[in-house]
């Protein structure tokens, strides 16, 4: 199983590739996304947790192996994926569970909460994309002692153990941020083929992401 956290703020297409391509290279029965209600690391998401959740259901629906896990919604305080990987692993027994990470996100997990007990639960996946110009692909110090020997050897080591290793997968670029969605919707653009039909429809409908 795959898990792929973030505040889907809104979901689009490069959510949905990315969880497709990673449910496919990994040959993972399923990929869930997870949908955070109180970001660590970020401010607090525009759209409320009732419609995000809303548009990923709709986002989802059809499309073999993607579902949504709404258990961050449901907690009080801070949505640390610590947390959510616990509670997962308590469920899956000895079933291999792999969290699913960008790259950035990657290189910032030393500020993560407990961010080391994340490998006692779970693989770290790192969605590789080619780095833009001036980018770095760096690892804080930190990090890089700490993941002296989890380097896992193919894909198929991910199944063969429950969690502790690290492998960092490749999938193509696509260039589409929550960020510049919201941007075109508040100017009143269109951002049809950024998002599918029907969480555009949503989105006009309850008039979401509207100054």
């Amino acid at each position: 199983m795959g898990i792929l956290g973030g505040t889907f703020d809104p979901v689009h297409i490069g959510h949905l590739r990315a969880a497709i391509e990673m449910r496919d290279a990994l040959d993972l029965a399923e990929v869930r996304l997870v949908p955070a209600h109180v970001p660590p690391h970020r401010a607090q998401p525009a759209a409320g947790a009732e419609h995000r959740l809303a548009l990923l259901r709709l986002a989802v629906r059809g499309v073999p192996g993607l579902a949504v896990d709404d258990r961050e919604l449901g907690r009080a305080g801070p949505s640390y994926t610590v947390d959510t990987l616990t509670a997962l692993r308590a469920e899956l027994g000895a079933r291999s569970l792999c969290l699913l990470v960008g790259d950035d996100a990657f290189r910032g997990l030393p500020t993560w909460h407990r961010w080391q007990a994340l490998f006692d639960l779970a693989h770290v996946v790192v969605m590789r994309r080619p780095l833009p110009p001036g980018g770095t692909d760096t690892l804080p110090a930190e990090l890089t002692r700490f993941l002296r020997g989890r380097e896992a050897h193919g894909v198929a080591a991910l199944a063969g153990s429950p969690a502790g290793l690290v492998w960092q997968q490749a999938i193509p670029p696509l260039d589409v941020s929550a960020t510049r969605i919201r941007a075109l919707l508040r100017a009143g653009h269109g951002a049809r083929f950024l998002m599918t039909d029907s969480c555009l429809r949503y989105i006009r409908d309850h008039h979401l992401y509207t100054d």
